[in-house]
């Protein structure tokens, strides 16, 4: 939390963010969804900028050139959303845990790029939110959603994935994009100011025609062993390196 903490401080003189970005949230009528995603992702240009933040990603030739999709990345930690949206260029939002969305700066973000707060412990509540998601998604929205719900100082290792979470891209047949992030958890986990890179890897969609006759458990099965894949080679390939530079 050391970072988070240091973030916050070395940025109190954009101070004037917080009321602008509740203001534009509040007129949508005057801000459209782009003008509001430019403004969300200059907070996390900051936030990285004084932060000592990275972000790296490759797949970005993965994502559906047209329509709405929903994305379902690995949790890993708080930079996990933002890693995900300062490296996808088009307007994204994002579905959270209403418990933890209401911190400081953490409520004018979701509320700036309309994200959907979903109570974890009220079943109908969740399935309105998927719903109403689900109905946007049709609409041409992306939507960022954990699979996993949350995190638990997991670091690169994958936690359950719930099945219920593909409901959302099944109502609307929609394109899934599995995403696998390393190292997010090291932004705001690890109690460091050392440089630290976030990596986003963008695997190849499912469309709708991909997984039309499979359940919502076999989605899940086959997007977690692709994200699990994906981490897998990342830190073969980490290591390869590593015993490479040694042998030299």
């Amino acid at each position: 939390m050391l970072r988070f903490y240091w973030v916050i401080f070395w940025n109190l003189y954009h101070i004037y963010m917080i009321p602008k970005m509740s203001y534009m949230a509040k007129h949508t009528e005057k801000f459209d969804e782009a003008k509001r995603y430019k403004i969300a992702r200059r907070a996390i240009y900051y936030m990285m900028r004084t932060g000592n933040i990275k972000t790296v990603c490759d797949g970005l030739e993965n994502l559906p050139k047209e329509g709405g999709y929903v994305l379902y990345p690995n949790h890993q930690g708080k930079f996990d959303a933002l890693s995900i949206m300062i490296t996808h260029a088009k307007p994204c939002s994002v579905v959270v845990d209403d418990a933890v969305s209401y911190g400081i700066l953490i409520k004018e973000f979701i509320d700036l790029v309309e994200g959907k707060r979903m109570k974890l412990d009220d079943v109908r509540q969740a399935l309105e939110i998927i719903k109403e998601t689900s109905s946007e998604v049709k609409e041409g929205r992306r939507y960022i959603i954990f699979s996993e719900g949350g995190y638990t100082n997991n670091g690169n290792t994958l936690q359950e994935f719930k099945p219920g979470s593909f409901k959302m891209a099944m109502m609307a047949k929609a394109p899934i994009v599995p995403v696998a992030l390393t190292d997010s958890y090291k932004v705001f986990g690890e109690n460091s100011l050392a440089p630290v890179t976030a990596k986003v890897h963008y695997l190849p969609p499912l469309y709708y025609e991909d997984y039309k006759d499979m359940n919502s458990r076999e989605i899940c099965a086959l997007v977690k062993s692709q994200i699990q894949k994906a981490i897998d080679d990342e830190l073969a390939a980490r290591e390869s390196k590593r015993g490479w530079f040694h042998r030299k």
